[in-house]
């Protein structure tokens, strides 16, 4: 059983470096289920370690809510002292490995679902025959951009992709691509034979766009909000290309970043001044990332189309 009514026994034993990882994954997931899936463990054994955690420190760390966990306050208060320690093992390791070849650990990659920045599987392919004590883990967010950012920020990921205009601090990013904003309708559409235009004249079409949190949507309802203008969106959907696709079979139009992808309809040139997406690979700067990541990051920026 994972959360007990009282907890009186303290086991005076070390603590395992595996039960802190599993006490921080649960804490950032919110549930044991996904925490297990994510240490490629049984539920059961995340369970049991978490019981085991809570036993060795005389502490309960999470209550039940519904379905999701939540840290007690015991588990708030432990909880950076546990990654501290977990980062700092990470940091020793790495700075016992002398070879590049023999680099381990784990990466934790943020990256978009359906939208290809580099040739990510190549990279990541040459890089587990460089590197293949190092697991690479590919995560996405539902929430777009902005949530590969706010995993980033709390440590559950080490990089991430980010559209997003502006970063939180103690986040750097490497530039690796730019893709301006287009306008996609049907071929049919009254607009589509011409080459531009301007977001005033689209004012009364409904739209398709990406949900919020996704970068491009962040700048557009920023120029759009410049320009007085308020939309009707019939549509959201969680990635760019399926904007296209719906907007391409006349179900609306989309003002998406053009990220080359193919497509049925028309695409216009947009007349107002909208910045461009640019899209990068973000990473902390604190804790120092190890090597393994700074190997990684290094490679998918060499990777990048100039």
């Amino acid at each position: 059983m994972l959360l007990m009514e009282a907890i009186d026994v303290i086991d005076d034993g070390w603590v395992e470096t595996r039960l802190l990882e599993q006490f921080v994954t649960v804490a950032a997931e919110g549930s044991v289920t996904r925490a297990a899936e994510r240490l490629w463990a049984a539920q059961s054994t995340v369970s049991a370690g978490i019981a085991s955690l809570e036993r060795t420190l005389g502490v309960r760390l999470f209550d039940r809510t519904g379905r999701h966990l939540v840290l007690t306050t015991a588990g708030e208060d432990l909880l950076p002292h546990a990654r501290a320690v977990l980062e700092s093992l990470d940091r020793m390791r790495d700075l016992a490995t002398v070879d590049d070849a023999d680099l381990r650990g784990r990466v934790r990659l943020g990256i978009f679902t359906s939208m290809d920045i580099v040739d990510l599987t190549g990279v990541l392919r040459r890089f587990r025959q460089r590197h293949p004590l190092v697991a690479v883990e590919l995560m996405t967010s539902p929430s777009g951009t902005t949530g590969l950012v706010q995993d980033l920020a709390a440590g559950r990921l080490d990089l991430a992709y980010t559209g997003l205009p502006a970063l939180p601090s103690g986040v750097v990013v490497e530039p690796l691509r730019v893709m301006p904003f287009r306008v996609f309708t049907a071929a049919d559409h009254p607009l589509a034979g011409r080459g531009s235009v301007s977001l005033s004249e689209l004012a009364d079409e409904p739209f398709i766009d990406t949900a919020h949190g996704f970068g491009n949507r962040i700048i557009l309802d920023a120029a759009l909000e410049r320009l007085g203008i308020r939309r009707r969106i019939v549509a959201e959907m969680n990635d760019m290309p399926a904007v296209i696709r719906f907007a391409s079979a006349g179900l609306g139009v989309g003002v998406v970043p053009d990220s080359g992808v193919r497509h049925d309809g028309a695409v216009l040139e947009l007349e107002d001044d909208v910045e461009p997406l640019r899209i990068g690979l973000a990473m902390r700067t604190s804790p120092e990332p190890n090597r393994a990541v700074r190997a990684l990051a290094r490679d998918i920026v060499a990777a990048r189309v100039e």
